[in-house]
């Protein structure tokens, strides 16, 4: 068979293929699996209950499924969400947005899809690209990119802790918007590490990208206002140049597939044609069941009383378990600021992690290897393979033997 250009892209081994491939495909057998590497948010049982209760009310009421259900919605979205997304987040925020301001996509993933093929690639002004401030930065942007090349990044400043923590920094001197960038593109909190810039750092951020007339874009698929997994101050910003990403799947329904997009018009009327083309329109399911929760503010009490606390929670059992499993061996871990995830960094390794991913998922260890969170970074820097993710929302013990198992491994090659 013969694939386009097109084709051969995206049937080609891919960092963000291969981790959900491996979700598929475990190692058979009754050997115990330790799946530390998917993306999946904790089944926390208020949430699946608030979720269940809604499903339970549309089944008794025929009447609000067909209307919210039956139908095609708008290609923007459902409006009846939009609407009342608009009012919480004018409401808690003081912006001034107008329903004009959302597009609902299916899911994150495709959000981003569109967004980065919307402004980056050939255009009339020559080839353009999506800047990153720094990586690591998440697994799905890098292989999105219709266009080759279409990421450029640099080098984080590497900033240690005590307790063999560390954070990365944007190095902000070396920092410099490239002319042939179509926008920068920042997650906060950051899948993979936990890290949170600053708000210092994303007022410079915003600032560059205004003087330079291109977008800001912010994933927020992990921030405030929900599913607010994040564990120190920030600011939300919202403005004319700033293209905000929400998610509805870190709140524990990843399966609805919906993205949120907060964007000036002219950015949601592409997507809304984009959707039209690509979509028809954006699944329903999620937004008709999430509506009545985030009109009377449940979903924020949700994320208050449950989500927010167990990811703290979690957090700060992972790194006492990190240091118990890796006591004597040469390992640092990402200050765990925010996300669903623990980055871990091995320095003297004698393999590269893509390697050791290989060794751990023959005993049932699933992570995802560093090199897959760097694109548009020069891959001979060592550091991009030392590193590995771990999900911690999983089950305890899993997490605790999981992290026992790669620090047996890391011994053994170093």
């Amino acid at each position: 068979m013969h694939f386009s250009n097109f084709g051969q892209k995206f049937c080609t081994k891919s960092g963000i293929g291969e981790l959900m491939n491996d979700l598929a495909s475990l190692p058979a057998g009754n050997a115990p699996i330790y799946a530390l590497g998917g993306g999946n948010p904790a089944p926390l049982p208020a949430l699946q209950a608030a979720f269940l209760e809604m499903l339970q009310f549309y089944a008794e009421n025929q009447k609000d499924l067909q209307q919210n259900t039956f139908n095609y919605p708008s290609p923007q979205g459902h409006t009846g969400f939009i609407a009342v997304l608009v009012e919480r987040l004018n409401e808690q925020y003081g912006w001034s947005l107008s329903e004009k301001n959302i597009a609902l996509t299916n899911g994150s993933q495709n959000a981003f899809f569109m967004l980065f093929n919307l402004l980056a690639g050939k255009t009339h002004l020559g080839f353009k690209r999506i800047q990153l401030p720094m990586a690591p930065e998440y697994i799905g942007y890098e292989d999105t990119g219709l266009s080759e090349n279409m990421f450029i990044s640099q080098k984080p400043l590497i900033e240690k802790l005590d307790n063999r923590q560390f954070k990365y920094r944007i190095d902000s001197e070396a920092l410099q918007i490239q002319n042939d960038a179509a926008a920068l593109c920042v997650s906060r909190p950051t899948n993979p590490t936990g890290n949170v810039i600053t708000d210092s750092e994303l007022a410079l951020l915003d600032k560059l990208s205004t003087q330079h007339g291109i977008p800001l874009i912010i994933d927020n698929a992990y921030g405030a206002p929900f599913p607010n997994i994040i564990h120190v101050p920030n600011k939300l910003l919202w403005h004319d140049n700033i293209i905000l990403s929400m998610s509805l799947s870190k709140l524990g329904f990843p399966g609805v597939r919906t993205g949120i997009i907060v964007a000036n018009q002219e950015i949601v009327e592409a997507l809304t044609q984009m959707n039209a083309v690509m979509n028809l329109s954006p699944c329903a399911l999620g937004p008709s069941i999430m509506q009545p929760l985030f009109k009377n503010d449940k979903i924020l009490q949700l994320c208050s009383d449950h989500i927010t606390p167990f990811y703290r929670q979690r957090a700060n059992d992972a790194l006492t378990w990190f240091n118990d499993a890796f006591s004597d061996v040469n390992a640092f871990v990402h200050k765990p600021e925010g996300s669903i995830f623990l980055w871990l960094w091995f320095p003297s390794l004698n393999i590269d992690t893509a390697e050791l991913y290989q060794r751990l998922k023959k005993i049932g260890v699933l992570v995802v290897p560093g090199h897959y969170f760097f694109p548009g970074v020069d891959k001979s820097w060592p550091h991009t393979r030392q590193c590995v993710r771990v999900n911690i929302s999983g089950d305890a013990a899993t997490i605790q033997t999981g992290l026992r198992l790669i620090a047996d491994a890391v011994r053994q090659a170093s």
